[in-house]
């Protein structure tokens, strides 16, 4: 019977992580970048762009351009790819570091003097933030790294953090698009944030934003971060104010969604569904302390398991978005890794119910990790190895919980990013 329950275990997680792939699979630049071009300019093609998807996103483009080309884009360490006509140059995620900054100040370069003839292409993912990392006036790179860190570590969500580098940035905020005037602009985007708004993939860098220095500063205040004084000065005075919807150099800007967390749902749905379990898409745009978050998922699937609702057996849960985590230990994070283990304490070794969580990019916080699987047996498995998994939980250690049972997930860069996925499935 042990075995038995072994092998069904591993069919489970195999299935989960089917699921995962798929997912990956459908947010491919390889496969959403050819449909969504535009038409070549009589002029020039520059090609930009930041993230970790942005390097594949290249790739893609080059190999399905009729014309000829040039351009930069910077993506994360490890997430580089072969082109022939457009630099790619790596850098620091999600700590920004000095070849982000070069990056920055070179791609600002290589869109001076374009004219209205002329086509620039710009390819966003998530992880630009840190990536383009191009301080404000009176700010310095040492600056922006300490204020990444307060917001990774202070609870806030991507809204929020992105908001304060808008504001805080040279490049970000409708920037780099202004700095392109009078060329006409196409942004392809791979969306990695609740609600797929674009000025929340990468800060904005090539879209107008509403919002303003006095927003950032209620954010700051609002998490108690403490801002050196050339940081609160431009917020203070305003001189952060990013490129705002009218402004005229915005005018030959057009956006295209080319990937979402929701076409990446829809994929593993539909893997699901050939292997004879119901999927429930609970949400694309899920956030919030990944602990909480899970308790709210640990209630949904019991109530399916006990009382078949919202739906029952065989059936998976499945959704997306980005929680956050309030560090307050001193283990390797990972909101993915903490949503889980948070799940199975709230599940209690519930029979029938295995999960998997982690980052679509491949990474897992700071972690070259994308997340991990659980099973009814996690909890028992990790007392039996003296590992007290609530210990775990309070010292933001899941990532160290989940390796020492063999249930991390490790994938490489996916070269993608539709952010967080999430599976619970009931057998």
């Amino acid at each position: 019977m042990e075995t038995a329950i072994v092998t069904d275990y591993r069919a489970h997680r195999a299935l989960l992580e089917r699921m995962f792939r798929a997912a990956v699979d459908a947010a491919q630049p390889a496969h959403r970048i050819p449909a969504c071009l535009p038409a070549p300019p009589k002029g020039r093609t520059i090609v930009i762009g930041a993230g970790k998807a942005s390097g594949a996103m290249a790739q893609a483009l080059e190999r399905h351009w009729p014309g000829p080309l040039a351009g930069l884009v910077v993506t994360r360490y490890g997430y580089a790819v072969p082109c022939e006509r457009i630099t790619i140059v790596e850098a620091a995620h999600p700590v920004p570091d000095a070849a982000g900054l070069a990056a920055a100040r070179h791609m600002l370069e290589t869109v001076q003097g374009l004219g209205p003839d002329d086509l620039v292409i710009c390819l966003i993912s998530g992880g630009g933030s840190a990536l383009l990392p191009l301080p404000g006036e009176g700010i310095t790179l040492e600056d922006k790294q300490a204020i990444n860190r307060a917001l990774l570590a202070c609870g806030a969500s991507i809204t929020e953090m992105n908001c304060v580098r808008r504001h805080l940035s040279a490049i970000k905020g409708g920037r780099l698009a202004a700095a392109c005037h009078p060329a006409r602009v196409v942004n392809l985007l791979i969306s990695d944030v609740p609600g797929d708004d674009p000025i929340d993939i990468a800060s904005g860098p090539t879209v107008a934003d509403p919002t303003t220095c006095l927003d950032a500063l209620a954010i700051v205040r609002r998490y108690g971060i403490a801002l050196p004084a050339g940081a609160r000065r431009l917020l203070e005075s305003g001189e952060g104010e990013s490129v705002k919807p009218g402004d005229p150099r915005m005018a030959n800007v057009t956006t295209r969604m080319i990937a979402s967390p929701q076409m990446a749902l829809e994929a593993a749905a539909a893997v699901a569904r050939e292997a004879g379990i119901t999927p429930l898409i609970l949400g694309d745009s899920i956030e919030g302390e990944a602990r909480e978050v899970a308790r709210v998922m640990a209630g949904i699937a019991l109530q399916a398991r006990r009382h078949g609702q919202p739906l029952a057996a065989p059936c998976v849960l499945l959704s997306g978005g980005e929680t956050t985590v309030t560090l307050r230990g001193q283990g390797r994070g990972g909101r993915n890794v903490e949503f889980l283990l948070a799940l199975a304490l709230a599940l209690d070794g519930a029979p029938g119910i295995h999960a998997l969580a982690a980052d679509t990019d491949g990474v897992d916080g700071a972690e070259e990790v994308a997340g991990a699987f659980m099973s009814p047996d996690t909890l028992a498995r990790a007392w039996a190895k003296g590992m007290p998994p609530r210990d775990s939980l309070d010292d933001n250690d899941a990532h160290t919980f989940f390796g020492a049972l063999g249930d991390a997930l490790v994938t490489g860069p996916t070269l993608t990013n539709v952010n967080d996925f999430r599976a619970i499935l009931l057998v």
